[in-house]
């Protein structure tokens, strides 16, 4: 079981509730979500992950962590605010876009540096998750924990991009690689000598993934084709070809629904058709790859094409759950609604900031429309 700072009591704050799980890696983990008080308060947002990974975005205003320690590693990046933290002897400070990284069993708390708070995302990582990526070398120790934006790998800062989506099998593959290497590099033991790059293996991956791309295919699947292990497909892929399996893959997937789009099928049928959970789940990585929504994106294509039938009514399906005409946001109604807006503000902060560091060149470029 994987231990995180949630484990720890809190100066001040609610402890966790009972009923958020901490023992299914895979499954959606369950929202702790306690109001901010006026006196200050702490926030607790659990992520999807994958077995021996753990996702969490956190917010601390007026209380602080006790000195404790994990059995993980603990990687994050510093969304907002000042955080400061006591680790080896020395009072360490993290500015929003710097990471820190937290050896596994060593001793640290955790407080804001000033009285506005901070908020912070971070992945929990089972050191056994590192030593396969590792091939039997020793677990690296990074000695100074705090590391500027420039630092990271951008494939790094897209794993705390949105924790909301599942990780699938080959993308956590993926994120342990990135952090293995991650690891080693600023340890400085140095990574293991790598193998001569297989461009026809890695040839054999793409075009296998590029055969079905809305089939989630098994990793045991891809070391079959490739004949070569998962660890050596998810960095070779990328030298290869430039992105990893995952990001292809979804690219591919992006790429048959504008097709869908551009031929005037509703969103909700080009969701279920591209192997989206809903169209929900295809408007947030549409927007996130794009810039647009979905609807947004058939309307301007529209506009430029000679011809097209006007966005109007008529077209009521070419909205995006939750959106009016052209992609605007609908406003609730209720006396609900001002709080649902913004817990949803709320919710979507961690993701603005994780994608203003990917705009500032730290993370991966947006892809032409």
């Amino acid at each position: 079981m994987i231990v995180g700072c949630i484990g720890v009591p809190f100066r001040g704050a609610e402890s966790v509730p009972a009923n958020v799980s901490r023992s299914d890696p895979d499954g959606l983990e369950e929202l702790c979500r306690p109001s901010p008080r006026a006196d200050g308060g702490h926030r607790l947002r659990f992520g999807r992950g994958a077995t021996g990974i753990e996702r969490l975005e956190a917010e601390l205003a007026g209380v602080a962590y006790s000195p404790h320690r994990h059995d993980t590693y603990a990687i994050g990046m510093t969304l907002r605010g000042v955080q400061t933290f006591r680790y080896r002897g020395e009072l360490r400070h993290c500015l929003p876009g710097e990471w820190h990284v937290l050896h596994p069993d060593e001793v640290h708390d955790g407080a804001p540096g000033t009285d506005e708070g901070f908020g912070y995302r971070i992945v929990y990582v089972d050191p056994a998750v590192v030593q396969d990526a590792l091939g039997g070398r020793p677990l690296p120790f990074v000695a100074d924990p705090v590391i500027r934006a420039r630092q990271v790998a951008p494939a790094l800062v897209a794993c705390l991009g949105d924790i909301d989506e599942p990780l699938e099998e080959i993308e956590a593959v993926e994120v342990a690689a990135v952090i293995a290497d991650m690891l080693s590099d600023h340890a400085g033991t140095g990574r293991s000598p790598g193998s001569r790059l297989d461009v026809d293996a890695m040839r054999r991956v793409r075009a296998f993934l590029m055969d079905d791309v809305t089939t989630r295919h098994p990793v045991e699947e891809l070391e079959r084709v490739a004949g070569r292990d998962r660890w050596t497909i998810a960095r070779q892929f990328r030298a290869a070809f430039g992105t990893s399996p995952t990001r292809f893959r979804a690219m591919r997937r992006l790429d048959m629904a504008r097709r869908l789009m551009r031929a005037d099928h509703a969103l909700s049928e080009v969701a279920a058709a591209v192997g989206f959970a809903d169209q929900s789940h295809m408007t947030r990585v549409f927007k996130r790859t794009y810039g647009l929504t979905p609807a947004a994106w058939v309307a301007a294509v529209r506009r430029a094409t000679p011809g097209s039938r006007p966005v109007g009514r008529q077209q009521g399906e070419q909205r995006d759950e939750g959106e009016g005409e052209g992609g605007e946001p609908v406003r609730a109604e209720g006396r609900g609604a001002e709080a649902g807006e913004g817990r949803a503000d709320r919710d979507g902060e961690g993701d603005r900031q994780v994608e203003a560091a990917e705009d500032s060149g730290v993370g991966l470029p947006a892809p032409p429309v």
